[in-house]
């Protein structure tokens, strides 16, 4: 489903009423003329919807404007005491974040949205239902925004290790004219993708998006995810695991995308921490390598430093978040345990601080100029698109949108097909359907004129209605 709102039109606001919106992340990751990541595009897209900007935190809220939402861009806020200081009062009706965690001191009368898939980050105890603690305001993220830009960093990551074939050692040999081909390739041998395991845990849209390309590379795709999943697991051509042992067992790699889940009012621990310890490690095949470009919560550190210690785990690639204090040098961040594997590790990990889905500066504008028109809407239509937790009574749900060809095939989709599109497909349906038809009815010895005068068509209205059904996004699982 997509959302309906006017992105150019001036929005209607209470006129007696200022609306105050913290940003606490980037939402531009190009460069100014300053040397400053350019916030620029975001910015425009603000006050075109006749909202402000502000480059600065909120001071006086009754200074300003009122009919007016305005945005607070404060991106260098990381830590937990900075975020308490700055929104632990509740001065901000809502919030807009990234990877920032939000502390449950933050408050937020309002609304959140995290700009990506999943809100483990979003810690304010704002939020009401299943993903908050009691609270009344509604929570939302922008699903699929950096599923394919984090999807292919975790490619990235597996290709830089299992290929094994050392390009800079031949590249330094070759510049320097230090290398015969007939003599010396037979010493570098390598191996390749295909054929080899991946097991993904979690099909949501990254995992979903990893599958696909590891699949475009000849692997055997295992998938563990929620059992609702299995028929679009296996519909798509991918192996189903309904126990994360068994999709783990004799994996070449394995690549976590499910999330922090819920977390413990008491102890603050979340659900999935520790999801891949030394039961999951050691199913795996001598030698793996683990991706974890979700939460770094999520391995467990100890079992991951044993399995490196034998060799279980040839290579380790992380992306989490890590802050360091500004005035004090202290470290803190879901990093922080990995950073005690180094010295002995080091060259086996590769080690990211959170910035696997931040590599496209397009997704994060297209993410934050999205998470924007959802705390519009929430303002000014009391509607809420891709809500977690409970919409609060009094607001219409507008129900999940993502970005084409990302996540599942939509009821509203199929609503939204050209009848030129519809009647296109159809005609490549019949088309196909009497050549399937003719070699069905014909004895297989006497089916080779058939083959000889039709083969190329049918092959072609194949390739046909494959393009045009991924053109138009219908390939995948359908949500109603």
């Amino acid at each position: 489903m997509t959302a309906t709102t006017d992105t150019h039109a001036v929005e209607p606001i209470d006129p007696q009423r200022a609306y105050a919106v913290l940003v606490c992340d980037l939402i531009g990751l190009r460069f100014d003329a300053d040397g400053k990541p350019d916030p620029s595009e975001v910015r425009a897209h603000i006050e075109a919807k006749g909202g402000r900007f502000h480059a600065t935190g909120l001071g006086d809220k009754t200074a300003l404007e009122p009919g007016r939402v305005h945005f607070f861009y404060q991106p260098d806020l990381s830590t937990r005491e900075e975020l308490i200081e700055a929104a632990g009062d509740g001065r901000y009706d809502a919030v807009i974040a990234a990877a920032t965690f939000l502390p449950a001191e933050t408050v937020f009368p309002l609304a959140g949205v995290r700009i990506g898939a999943g809100t483990g980050n979003m810690g304010s105890r704002s939020w009401g239902g299943g993903s908050g603690e009691g609270g009344s305001a509604v929570l939302m993220n922008t699903p699929g925004i950096n599923s394919r830009a984090t999807a292919q960093m975790v490619m990235k990551a597996i290709l830089k290790v299992l290929p094994d074939l050392p390009v800079d050692t031949l590249h330094e040999r070759v510049a320097r004219g230090a290398f015969d081909t007939g003599r010396e390739l037979r010493d570098f041998p390598t191996e390749k993708l295909e054929g080899k395991t991946i097991a993904i845990i979690g099909y949501g849209n990254i995992g979903r998006e990893v599958a696909k390309l590891a699949r475009t590379f000849g692997m055997r795709v295992v998938i563990h995810a929620r059992p609702r999943h299995r028929d679009w697991i296996e519909a798509e051509g991918f192996t189903y695991a309904a126990d994360l042992v068994d999709a783990a067992e004799g994996a070449d790699v394995l690549s976590v995308h499910v999330g922090l889940g819920k977390q413990d009012a008491q102890t603050g621990r979340y659900a999935n921490a520790g999801l891949i310890g030394a039961d999951i490690l050691s199913r795996m095949k001598s030698g793996a390598v683990l991706v974890n470009y979700d939460r770094g919560e999520l391995v467990d550190i100890e079992a991951l430093g044993d399995a490196l210690n034998t060799g279980q785990v040839r290579h380790a690639a992380i992306d989490a978040d890590l802050f360091r204090d500004a005035s004090t040098g202290s470290l803190s961040g879901p990093m922080l345990p990995y950073l005690d594997l180094v010295e002995t590790h080091g060259a086996r990990l590769e080690l990211l601080p959170h910035a696997a889905a931040d590599t496209d500066h397009p997704s994060r504008v297209a993410g934050a100029k999205q998470a924007v028109d959802q705390i519009f809407d929430v303002i000014c239509r009391k509607s809420v698109t891709n809500a977690k937790g409970t919409v609060p009574p009094g607001y219409l749900s507008l129900g999940a949108t993502t970005p084409p060809g990302i996540g599942p095939v939509t009821a509203d989709q199929l609503l939204k097909l050209a009848a030129v599109e519809c009647s296109e497909l159809a005609d490549l349906c019949d088309r196909q359907s009497r050549l399937w038809k003719a070699l069905s009815d014909t004895p297989p010895a006497e089916r080779d004129a058939i083959v000889a005068e039709q083969g190329e068509e049918l092959v072609r209205l194949i390739d046909r209605f494959c393009l045009l059904a991924e053109n138009l996004n219908l390939r995948g699982p359908f949500e109603k």
